[in-house]
């Protein structure tokens, strides 16, 4: 995604120019959010779906913005369908996610899901329980926990090893004769999801080939007639070396070849992804409150802290950022400042975890000077702990798409 700063920056220093304390803010830029699913949507090939897994950022301007250009929503929760509903009630929805509870099965069928991502043996038994007593037709895909030879590692893993999620392959044949015993769910294909955070697009080219592989011999060996495979989200940000992400126009084209290569000539394939959509129209602000130095190590303590964006420490990085100097200084003392050092960056709270960036070099900043953090829209605000300490919550706006 294209990064449009100096707008972004403009609407922060007019925000801050009316605010009395010290700023916190969440910005997002749904203009350049819009021209990257353009982009996005535009070079997919024929043949390939793309939906966005909400659970990155369900704020509803976001899913606004959206809705009209991708094919539906991946919810992981009742609480997620109810909210995609409640505001879009014909848009198309998958319901993925271990742990379901009877209830956000049932208000799945009842509000028609497009799909239900199925995890467990006895998550397929209740959801035959359940939906006896509806006389409808579940549409179902089953999650499965696949070995693949030479998977490339990621920072996250969610499959390819003993995990929570999805079946293990040896329980799948016991689970597809168990379907052709009960007509009444309906088996549409497969999902897999068995990693995040991939910076590869060839690497994630080649697991995407083995999903195609495997699925086309178990269609062979169980003579299955499906009508798409979702291959999970899965492609990354890469906070620490931002200038290097990952190669979109290498993976849509090697993406051409794979759904033309005969294996699954046909059977649509479906993305959900998350993190890639909306992280990098969003950003993170923080306003210099203090400036320490304690032994060889110099600090910036900055209005808010990881309770609002937990997303650094989270993923173990330090997050890049940019400076924006603030001229008014409200003070008669002298101006705390630093200069041709390295800091480390750290919020409000009381634990030396509240810790955004570290050892970074510094030109200059000075106490009232701005830290504004990008690749802040997605898995940021939303899995934060927002009540410790009970600071006040951030302000937020977006800048429109125009």
């Amino acid at each position: 995604m294209e990064l449009r700063l100096a707008e972004v920056f403009a609407s922060i220093r007019a925000v801050h120019a009316d605010t009395e304390e010290p700023l916190c803010a969440y910005v997002y830029d749904l203009q350049a959010l819009y021209q990257h699913v353009i982009r996005l949507v535009s070079t997919l090939p024929q043949g390939c779906e793309l939906f966005y897994a909400i659970k990155a950022n369900s704020d509803l301007p976001l899913l606004q913005t959206l809705e009209p250009l991708i094919d539906g929503f991946e919810v992981s929760s009742g609480g997620e369908l109810d909210w995609v509903r409640e505001h879009f009630a014909d848009v198309p929805v998958i319901f993925s996610g271990p742990g379901k509870l009877d209830q956000e099965i049932n208000r799945a069928i009842e509000q028609n899901v497009d799909c239900l991502h199925i995890e467990s043996l006895n998550e397929l038994w209740r959801l035959a329980e359940i939906i006896k007593q509806t006389g409808k037709v579940a549409k179902i895909l089953l999650r499965v926990n696949l070995a693949v030879d030479d998977l490339a590692k990621t920072s996250l893993m969610m499959g390819g090893k003993p995990t929570p999620f999805g079946f293990h392959v040896q329980q799948l044949k016991d689970c597809l004769e168990w379907l052709r015993a009960h007509p009444e769910i309906r088996l549409r294909g497969f999902h897999f999801h068995l990693l995040s955070h991939q910076l590869d697009a060839r690497a994630h080219l080649q697991l995407l080939a083995a999903y195609q592989l495997q699925v086309r011999e178990w269609c062979d060996e169980y003579a299955l007639d499906i009508d798409h495979i979702n291959v999970g989200g899965g492609i990354g940000i890469n906070y620490r070396q931002p200038e290097q992400q990952f190669d979109w126009a290498t993976f849509s084209a090697g993406l051409a070849a794979l759904v033309n290569n005969g294996n699954l000539l046909g059977i649509p394939m479906r993305f959900e992804l998350g993190r890639y959509i909306t992280a990098a129209c969003g950003y993170y602000v923080m306003q210099v409150i203090d400036i320490k130095q304690s032994y060889d190590k110099n600090f910036l303590i900055g209005r808010g802290g990881t309770h609002h964006f937990r997303t650094p420490y989270a993923q173990g990085h330090s997050h890049p950022l940019h400076l924006l100097p603030i001229n008014a200084w409200p003070y008669a003392f002298p101006r705390p400042e630093i200069s041709d050092a390295k800091v480390s960056i750290v919020g409000q709270l009381c634990t030396p975890k509240d810790l955004l960036a570290y050892d970074v070099p510094i030109d200059t900043v000075r106490c009232g000077d701005l830290m504004i953090f990008p690749y802040a829209g997605a898995y940021a605000w939303n899995i934060s702990h927002h009540e410790f300490l009970r600071h006040p919550h951030p302000t937020q706006w977006y800048l429109p798409v125009e």
